[in-house]
């Protein structure tokens, strides 16, 4: 089974208390469908092309059918919504080797 790599670009926080609220509040939620953090930190060097970033996360779950399963469920659900009322993100899903 490959791993489901989940890259989230957050491009501007509207509401720096929302945000943090989200942060601690949603980390449960990863760890009961078998998500973890890789990387969570402010943008490195650009090496090519142009890149808009305050902060960048990668989780990592067991597969991809695991991240949606945490991602459309009901202990995810306020805090996305949270999320999503107060930052703005690109993100992507991904299948690692």
């Amino acid at each position: 089974m490959k791993k489901a790599y989940n890259i989230v670009n957050i491009l501007r926080i509207h509401d720096k208390d929302k945000f943090d609220q989200y942060v601690a509040g949603h980390l449960p939620s990863i760890e009961q469908y078998g998500g973890k953090f890789l990387v969570k930190g402010y943008p490195g060097e650009i090496l090519e092309g142009s890149w808009e970033s305050n902060l960048m996360v990668i989780h990592e779950f067991p597969c991809i059918s695991q991240f949606k399963a945490w991602y459309n469920s009901e202990e995810y659900r306020p805090w996305k919504e949270l999320r999503q009322s107060c930052a703005d993100v690109n993100a992507i899903l991904t299948e690692g080797f």
